[in-house]
């Protein structure tokens, strides 16, 4: 081979390296193209994805937001209902005590006006009990007269206040005439002053309920008796002296009970009475 065959082969050579090259570099930057286009492509693919995904994020946040909302919804009317049902409840409770209380109101109207008759009944009568029981104690063995006598007032002062009612001004008068019913069944010591000679002395008074009433002065020298029948008090001798001291123990319980002799009137004479 001579040398201008080299040469035409050595040009040859480096065409065909000159064309590998550039085909080469052609193919290498259309890979490299084809690479970003994929690159692009998948960035677009990936872009889009997460829109979907964002999508799906907000519209399972709206979906979960409006369960919410709809649970509360639900809760709110379940709740309602149950208000509903408890004011059904509530309402037909208080029909019913409407009920009564118009039936109570008719009653008590009722009796209000039995009362306002029943009132026009009963003041005349404990007017006339208190008249009665007034008279009762002037003419009733003088025992305990201030006592008597201050119970008495306070029962006449009770009539004319309104502010007490009917049935306590008639349980005042019945507990007044209880008193004076007790009095005839109980003995009783008590102090007090007495006029004797002409004096006004302190004096122990010994009632034995309505029968007998008498007294003996503190140093025990002097005593007396109330004769109901001539209505005044009369002295006593002094062998009543021991009988009346040992009623005074009694009545005070100072001592056992035990008979004792009291004067007692009789519609002629004074008699002496074993108690």
């Amino acid at each position: 081979m001579n040398s201008l065959q080299k040469k035409q082969m050595l040009k040859t050579l480096r065409l065909a390296i000159f064309a590998f090259a550039a085909m080469f570099v052609l193919a290498f930057f259309g890979t490299l193209e084809k690479a970003n286009a994929q690159e692009k492509k998948l960035k677009a693919t990936q872009g889009e994805q997460i829109k979907v995904d964002n999508a799906a994020k907000a519209s399972q946040d709206r979906v979960s937001k409006t369960a919410d909302q709809t649970k509360t919804i639900i809760d709110e009317y379940r709740a309602s209902l149950r208000k509903i049902e408890n004011t059904k409840v509530y309402n037909e409770q208080l029909r019913k005590l409407i009920d009564s209380q118009e039936s109570e109101m008719v009653s008590m109207t009722n009796q209000i006006e039995e009362i306002k008759n029943t009132n026009k009944e009963i003041f005349p009568l404990m007017l006339r009990m208190i008249s009665n029981m007034e008279e009762f104690i002037k003419l009733d063995v003088p025992f305990l007269p201030e006592e008597r006598s201050r119970r008495l007032t306070q029962i006449k002062e009770t009539m004319d206040k309104a502010k007490i009612s009917t049935s306590e001004k008639f349980r005042r008068v019945i507990e007044a005439y209880q008193i004076e019913n007790e009095y005839g069944r109980t003995i009783e010591a008590y102090r007090g002053l007495q006029t004797v000679d002409g004096k006004e002395l302190t004096v122990d008074f010994l009632r034995v309920g309505r029968i007998s009433l008498a007294y003996q002065t503190l140093d025990g020298k002097q005593q007396g008796f109330w004769n109901q029948k001539e209505r005044k008090w009369e002295e006593l001798s002094s062998s009543y002296r021991k009988s009346i001291q040992e009623g005074l123990k009694m009545a005070r319980k100072q001592s056992a009970p035990n008979l004792m002799t009291l004067p007692v009137p009789a519609p002629e004479e004074v008699q002496v009475e074993t108690l």
